[in-house]
């Protein structure tokens, strides 16, 4: 008879066992419910057990999630606006204080409120600086400080924001058109003030090349005529002295040059008399002998 009742006793206890213990892995956190009340938090990972039929267990994720944001537009300091979305890594510190935030919603709901703080920070942060700003590849100090304004209210739901990411800052689709013929616009002048540059440049430089033309070209005539006189008053003291030295050679020479240039040309005709002095040396049977030296 002892064994009829021993045997079920048994079947009890082991059931009771079972339905007691649980392993709590290390990629999770798990919360001991007793009558709705959080009785026992175990972050360790292992086995360990709870009343039966009067404790509950509630499993939460102890890794880094992820949370991609809804696209939204925002509107820079100058008025410019953007449509902006960012991707937040963010992960349960205090699952107690995460129990007490979002009920029985759980991730889900943390995942609608993180959303909504994050968004509101990105329109917080981006909405004192320019556009420009915002579109540069060197914002990480933007990013920091939504993470940090965002971390600072998302510790009321037990969680950390370890990190937010712009992923895209664009222009909304009706603003890009104008933004495009904004920008050629913009090119388009400073293209003009460019060529403008350019031209003023050139004739500064065609300005100073014909100064500098015209200061060589009197210079050389300056020079040219200084050789000339030195030239022309060495000949003349040349013929002064070989005037003085033999009279008639030196009218001689002074014929010949007279002829020479009187000659000169296909077509040079000379009407005068036959006794003219032009021909005094032509007609004579003996030119003058030049002086002996």
């Amino acid at each position: 008879m002892r064994a009829v009742y021993i045997l079920p006793g048994l079947i009890l206890a082991g059931a009771l066992v079972l339905s007691s213990a649980f392993i709590v892995d290390e990629r999770e956190k798990v919360l001991v419910l007793q009558f709705g009340e959080v009785k026992q938090v175990i972050d360790k990972p292992g086995l360990s057990f709870k009343i039966p039929f009067i404790q509950d267990l509630l499993r939460y994720d102890d890794r880094i999630l992820g949370l991609p944001t809804q696209p939204l537009e925002v509107t820079p300091l100058d008025d410019r606006r953007l449509v902006v979305d960012a991707f937040a890594r963010w992960r349960i510190v205090d699952v107690a204080a995460f129990r007490r935030a979002v009920g029985a919603g759980g991730e889900a709901s943390a995942r609608d409120n993180l959303d909504k703080i994050i968004n509101a920070e990105i329109r917080e942060v981006l909405g004192g600086v320019p556009s420009q700003k915002v579109l540069s590849e060197d914002r990480t100090a933007l990013m920091n400080k939504i993470r940090d304004n965002a971390r600072a209210k998302a510790a009321s739901l037990g969680v950390d924001v370890i990190d937010v990411r712009l992923t895209r800052t664009d222009l909304p689709e009706q603003n890009l058109e104008s933004t495009f013929a904004r920008m050629r616009a913009e090119r388009e002048r400073e293209a003009a003030d460019e060529i403008g540059r350019g031209k003023e440049a050139a004739q500064r430089v065609r300005a100073e090349a014909d100064r500098s033309v015209v200061e060589v070209v009197s210079q050389a005539r300056k020079e040219a005529e200084i050789v000339r006189g030195e030239a022309d008053a060495k000949s003349n003291a040349i013929y002064a002295e070989a005037y003085g030295k033999d009279p008639e050679f030196f009218a001689f020479t002074r014929s010949l040059t007279s002829y020479e240039r009187a000659l000169q040309g296909s077509n040079s005709s000379m009407v005068m008399q036959p006794d003219s002095e032009f021909f005094d040396y032509l007609g004579s049977e003996k030119p003058p002998v030049a002086p002996a030296p």
